[in-house]
């Protein structure tokens, strides 16, 4: 995952609104949606490689978000982000859920990662470099790239020019979506979907072993109850289609 939109406690009826975009080798397996865990019940899809998520909530109304995030040094990466996505998402809050990545990393070392955690209460960023950084964000629109959010970004020297289009992308979206007077949730969460699949900011990306392989939708409204759209392919070509939240397709 490699682009990370969201709205946290901006709208009254809707705390949590996300919309996110996958980059992906276009050649590695994944799975669609489906029951990722029962207890608690996880939605999310799978990398049929490493087994881990890029993406999901659970019944608690956690939502988990994961890009990586571009270094100048190499990391071990002895586990897979996936699995600790996965992992983060069996927790009741988004709090629980940073208590664990710290434990977790002091285990394991992982390859570079920014990890947004939300739920109606608190949201925030685990940015892991081979150490680990906790922000918590205000209310408001956040947006998370693989050189960091809001303007505060690390931008590798192996990367830079990619990393400083990345960044200057970010910084204008951000400020295009600012909510509108008047504009309620169900509108800031379509115009972030177009954004998302808007050439303009890069953010879907098309090459030829690498691109935008899927992009997510998730809604918490303020009863915990959760709404996610899921695209299997680059949001500029391929329609949101509708969870259903009792999927079969089972993780195995």
């Amino acid at each position: 995952m490699c682009t990370l939109i969201f709205a946290w406690q901006a709208f009254a009826d809707a705390p949590v609104l996300v919309a996110a975009n996958r980059d992906e080798a276009l050649g590695r397996p994944s799975h669609p949606p489906g029951i990722y865990g029962e207890e608690p019940r996880i939605v999310a899809p799978w990398d049929e490689e490493a087994g881990g998520t890029w993406i999901g909530h659970n019944e608690h109304g956690v939502v988990a978000v994961v890009t990586n995030r571009w270094l100048d040094h190499e990391l071990a990466g002895e586990r897979s982000r996936g699995l600790l996505v996965g992992d983060a998402l069996e927790r009741e809050s988004a709090e629980d859920a940073t208590r664990f990545v710290e434990r977790s990393v002091e285990e394991f070392e992982y390859d570079g990662f920014n990890l947004a955690l939300i739920d109606r209460n608190a949201a925030l960023l685990l940015e892991w470099d081979g150490s680990l950084r906790v922000r918590n964000f205000e209310p408001g629109v956040h947006i998370v790239v693989n050189v960091g959010a809001d303007g505060d970004f690390e931008i590798p020297a192996r990367r830079a020019e990619f990393g400083e289009r990345q960044a200057e992308s970010a910084r204008r979206a951000r400020e295009a979506l600012q909510p509108e007077p008047g504009e309620d949730s169900g509108d800031w969460h379509e115009r972030a979907a177009a954004t998302l699949r808007d050439h303009d900011y890069g953010f879907c990306v098309h090459a030829e072993e690498y691109g935008t392989r899927s992009s997510s939708l998730i809604r918490v409204d303020s009863e915990r109850s959760t709404e996610f759209r899921f695209a299997d392919g680059p949001p500029c070509e391929t329609e949101y289609e509708p969870v259903d939240r009792e999927a079969s397709s089972e993780l195995n």
